[in-house]
């Protein structure tokens, strides 16, 4: 089998029928839909008995340790080639994505990660596109990472690479995906197919004091500090000079003025 598709969730029923409601009604069904819910006590399992009736769901209710113990669950039961992360409130784009990305996988040789497009749904409602990037350097872990939620990801990199950390609560994703693309080199593909909308209601969007402190954490643990201190020192300069180059005018202005204030401290030093 190609793909699993796993979906998270405690007590988030209204959430959970809908990312269901994206899953079962794909146009292609060659795929196992694995459920992980944390002993809900909101109807969510009456919501998962009821879709069973009519579709094969691998599911199972019973109190975890946290998001990632969660996922990880579904990582084990799992038995496709590629994984896909949709928590509970996520959905698919339409009813062609696995279609489309069961085809791209195909297309592209079997990438190890395959990542499409996602939207991000805000508290009120409106529906913004989340830009896609090639850019995998540890400055795009430093400042961001990749999209979860429009991933496949091939189950292999979990047995080579390890689960994700069940000590972190909201980053252990970004956590997994800086080891193993940025530390390790796993190029992932990126193509321009339409995947997911992302619930922006959920713990890692609304907790970012929290999400800034794991991250923090993470970054201490596994990055040299004569490393890390450069990349906190100039981090600010790095991404505006990124701007910057976004616009010709500006940087060939940037680009002179660095060439006079060279030639002024040359100067100097005479």
């Amino acid at each position: 089998m190609k793909l699993s598709i796993i979906t998270i969730n405690w007590n988030n029923n209204k959430g959970l029928e809908e990312t269901i409601r994206s899953v079962v009604s794909q146009t292609y069904e060659d795929f196992e839909y694995v459920i992980v819910d944390g002993g809900s006590t909101d109807g969510s399992v009456d919501t998962i008995k009821r879709y069973a009736e009519t579709r094969p769901i691998n599911w199972l209710s019973e109190p975890d340790k946290g998001i990632y113990n969660a996922m990880n669950k579904g990582i084990v039961k799992a038995s496709g080639e590629y994984l896909h992360f949709l928590n509970s409130g996520d959905i698919l784009f339409d009813n062609n994505v696995v279609a489309g990305m069961v085809s791209e996988i195909e297309k592209n040789n079997h990438p190890d990660i395959l990542i499409g497009r996602m939207y991000k749904r805000m508290p009120d409602g409106s529906i913004y596109i989340n830009p896609i990037s090639d850019n995998y350097s540890f400055l795009r872990f430093y400042t961001s990472s990749l999209d979860h939620p429009s991933s496949y990801i091939k189950k292999v990199l979990f047995d080579k690479y390890g689960l994700y950390d069940e000590s972190l609560k909201i980053v252990s994703d970004w956590k997994w995906f800086m080891q193993v693309v940025a530390m390790n080199g796993i190029k992932p593909v990126i193509v321009d197919t339409n995947v997911s909308i992302f619930d922006m209601t959920g713990i890692s969007e609304t907790n970012l004091t929290l999400r800034d402190r794991e991250r923090r954490l993470v970054l201490s643990d596994t990055v040299p500090p004569c490393f890390l201190s450069d990349y906190d020192k100039y981090i600010k300069d790095i991404m505006m000079m990124r701007r910057i180059r976004n616009h010709k005018w500006a940087y060939q202005l940037v680009y002179y003025l660095e060439r006079i204030l060279f030639k002024l401290e040359k100067r100097r030093q005479k």
